[in-house]
């Protein structure tokens, strides 16, 4: 018995666990229920495409059905006497009766078809007559690009969609995207000359209500596109708002999947002869119907139960398994609290015999590999102090900046004596042998420096101030918070207004703490982009990950204030678009 025992140690761990498979037949029975979990989710899937097809259908007889009256009205109003004696005409009516008349004749046809808002009748002349529409200024309506396009299609009844900046109005003052409109040129029987053109707006809203009541799912909705792939109508906060461009290239009706960013989404489509346009249902895949998930929860019963009944007749095998490895783990924790002198004993042949070889091996080119890190490291020290050693030391920048100020002065180029002079200072404070903080009168020396050399730069261009409260001069503070402030004030403000520009920097003490301020009568910043500015400043220093596309700078000293100081201190944008800018920093009071 003993002997059996050893041989069956010495059995592959493969070799049990295709024993194991087979004894449990675990492998079948999670193909047989995922196969037909898979199966009816399909059939499921292709009957709700075909009932949705359905409905799709019966929508867009309605909107044919639209469509064919807008079209009637267009044939009813060419063929009215009083109508066409004004195309036909010259001029406009004589007499406000026959005006009148169009009108009532215009009035009857909206109420009989009341998802009519508004109807025009323009002859070639640039005369119209309508019921609701009426031009917005002077030019003549013979320009607009409706009118051209209707005389284009020759008498067609043509669907023009959403109306876009065109010169009309209406009295109830339907947005563009409240209405779409038809046109039709009427034409003269015997000669075919454009007498005029017909131009209909029919209502929005009863293309929703025909769309409302279908509903897909918990989220789903139907939407309408036109051949262009514009939308024509939509529901109020759409799960998806452009749907993809192959809608366009695919058949008259059908189905697919696709992903839009990162989800999954079912549309079921099709296309309206007549009007070309198309009707799309839009749902997410992740909604799955209650009878397959009736199905799933029977199929996942069976496989528990399986499974439960092969986790019972496979004790054995994977207790032959287990105890070796536990073993093996046990010397891992070993290895894990530091000793690495343990070494995995067994006399076994199969893998885990080999693993514990391999284990034991591995520790040993552990402990050569740390003898040589520590050696290599020891090296990696020396070399950076090799390195170290061989830098320029920032005295001999300074000693070199004063030199050149010296030669300058003594030629009398005293402006580049001057420039020398800041730049050797804003380096000095810069540099500040490493440290980060620093006295407030020295960050105000240094942005005086910076301001010098940019002021040698832009000459009457840029004027500047400096205004610092005596008491807080000895305040310390974090290093080049004023500089990057400064550099934006410049380049986005006083750089893009016409004329001289000023620059005032303030710093006071405020509700006890350190309030400085970069001010400046630049161009200023609009309220959009202010408002995003604040709120990124906000936000975007803490994804240290976040690419940042504006103001790199300026989020850097954010960073900086905040990581410092905490959440309470930092920076605050005010602007009025070209009046200017202030940037105010909040700073604790630090002395010592």
């Amino acid at each position: 018995m003993k002997q059996r025992f050893y041989k069956l140690n010495n059995i592959s761990i493969k070799h049990k666990v295709i024993a194991l498979l087979l004894v449990i037949s675990i492998v079948p029975s999670i193909g047989l229920g995922l196969l037909t979990g898979y199966t009816v989710e399909r059939i499921l899937e292709k009957q709700a495409a075909d009932h949705t097809l359905q409905l799709i259908g019966q929508v867009n007889k309605t909107l044919e059905s639209y469509m064919n009256n807008m079209q009637n009205v267009s044939y009813l109003l060419s063929m009215d006497p009083e109508i066409e004696k004004f195309l036909s005409s010259s001029t406009e009516l004589k007499t406000e009766d026959e005006r009148y008349r169009i009108k009532q004749f215009m009035q009857g046809l909206s109420t009989l078809y009341p998802e009519i808002a508004g109807i025009l009748v323009v002859n070639s002349n640039g005369q119209y007559i309508s019921n609701e529409l009426y031009p917005k200024s002077e030019m003549k309506l013979t320009n607009e690009s409706w009118y051209k396009e209707a005389v284009e299609n020759d008498g067609i009844f043509t669907i023009i969609g959403h109306p876009k900046d065109r010169d009309i109005t209406s009295h109830i003052h339907y947005g563009n995207d409240e209405v779409v409109t038809v046109v039709r040129a009427i034409l003269e029987p015997e000669t075919q000359r454009v007498m005029g053109v017909v131009l209909i707006d029919l209502k929005l809203r009863v293309i929703a209500e025909a769309t409302k009541n279908v509903r897909l799912g918990k989220s789903g909705y139907l939407m309408v596109i036109d051949d262009n792939g514009e939308n024509i109508y939509s529901p109020s906060n759409p799960i998806v708002v452009n749907p993809p461009n192959r809608l366009l290239d695919e058949e008259d009706s059908g189905y697919f999947s696709e992903k839009i960013n990162g989800e999954g989404f079912q549309f079921i489509y099709q296309k309206l002869p007549f009007t070309n346009w198309t009707t799309v249902g839009i749902f997410s895949s992740e909604e799955s119907v209650y009878e397959v998930r009736t199905i799933h929860f029977y199929v996942i019963c069976f496989v528990f139960f399986v499974c439960l009944f092969g986790i019972t007749a496979s004790y054995y095998l994977s207790n032959s398994m287990s105890k070796p490895i536990f073993q093996l783990m046990s010397s891992m924790k070993e290895v894990e609290s530091g000793n690495l002198s343990i070494q995995y004993k067994s006399e076994r042949q199969d893998e885990i015999g080999m693993l514990g070889k391999s284990f034991n091996h591995m520790i040993k080119k552990i402990n050569e590999l740390l003898s040589l890190t520590e050696k290599q490291e020891r090296q990696k020290r020396e070399a950076e102090l090799r390195s170290l050693q061989a830098h320029i030391k920032p005295h001999f920048l300074y000693n070199t900046l004063d030199t050149i100020s010296w030669m300058a002065r003594k030629r009398g180029a005293d402006d580049v004596s001057d420039v020398v002079t800041a730049l050797s200072k804003l380096f000095r404070i810069g540099l500040n042998k490493g440290h980060d903080i620093i006295f407030l009168r020295e960050e105000m020396t240094h942005i005086e420096s910076y301001l010098s050399i940019q002021k040698a730069r832009y000459r009457d261009k840029l004027n500047f101030s400096i205004n610092v409260d005596q008491k807080i001069q000895d305040v310390q503070i974090l290093k080049l918070v004023l500089q990057p402030i400064v550099e934006n004030a410049i380049y986005h403000g006083i750089k893009e207004r016409k004329g001289p520009g000023h620059i005032e920097i303030k710093a006071l003490e405020d509700n006890g703490s350190l309030l400085l301020s970069v001010s400046d009568d630049g161009k200023g910043i609009p309220e959009d982009k202010l408002a995003m500015l604040n709120d990124r400043l906000d936000t975007l220093y803490k994804q240290q990950d976040q690419k940042v596309n504006f103001g790199y700078g300026m989020m850097n000293v954010q960073a900086r204030i905040k990581l410092t100081y905490g959440e309470m201190y930092g920076l605050q944008i005010n602007s009025q678009l070209d009046v200017g800018t202030i940037v105010s920093i909040r700073l604790p009071i630090h002395r010592k």
